[in-house]
């Protein structure tokens, strides 16, 4: 009994909240519908690109492990980075690693910040949203003044035009400034990433070097005449 009382009392809080966060919310005006859209589109697009950066899972297996994958055991490659060493490795040359890099970064990095600007674009219009609420919410104040009715309804048109302005600049606000950390984050570990790219390269370039190296030495000495060979 305890139990349901506590849950309908919560259930009740719950639906006066939502009551009074409609009524706050439409008393905002044409520019609410605006900045929600825009809220939507920005937060959106941030969770696509945290699962999509968090699939690539480049931190969850340790250097050493993907150092081995790449020479001395190739068959225990697995998930996205076994995927991206199967990829990158394929070149016989210097100039093919860096080919497939290039490409590699082409299509892992191009999307992301494509999106991080569409987010960047997002975090810088909601504000501005919400000042062009406010400036229609005061025109519609000053239209009321002017009207020079008087009475109730005049008052309540005031209220209206002001009750527009501050709200339409705060959920601006309050949209941008959560998105603006959200980015900064999304940024960060999109830096991580390339970080891990660029380093992945310079491992997997040094590694063929090296075995071209060594290729290319083996074929000098096997060219030479045995008697150049002895001691």
């Amino acid at each position: 009994m305890m139990e349901t009382a506590e849950t309908e009392a919560a259930a009740s809080r719950f639906e006066a909240l939502w009551q009074e966060a409609t009524v706050i919310w439409f008393s905002g005006g044409w520019a609410m519908i605006a900045i929600a859209a825009i809220a939507f589109l920005m937060f959106g697009l941030g969770i696509h690109v945290w699962f999509r950066l968090t699939a690539r899972r480049f931190g969850s297996v340790g250097e050493k492990t993907w150092r081995r994958w790449i020479d001395d055991t190739p068959e225990e490659r697995r998930g996205p980075i076994g995927e991206m060493l199967d990829f990158v490795t394929g070149g016989r040359t210097i100039k093919d690693t860096v080919t497939y890099f290039e490409e590699l970064r082409t299509s892992e990095i191009a999307p992301f910040e494509r999106d991080l600007r569409v987010m960047r674009i997002c975090v810088t219009a909601a504000p501005l949203l919400g000042l062009l609420g406010t400036v229609t919410g005061m025109l519609a104040t000053f239209a009321a003044l002017s009207s020079g009715s008087g009475g109730d309804k005049t008052m309540e048109m005031v209220a209206g035009g002001i009750s527009e302005a501050l709200v339409t600049t705060e959920t601006g606000l309050v949209i941008a400034l959560p998105g603006l950390f959200f980015q900064y984050q999304l940024v960060r570990k999109l830096e991580s990433y390339k970080a891990f790219l660029a380093h992945l390269e310079t491992v997997c370039t040094q590694r063929l070097y090296r075995r071209l190296r060594g290729t290319l030495t083996s074929d000098a000495r096997s060219a030479l005449p045995d008697s150049a060979t002895r001691p």
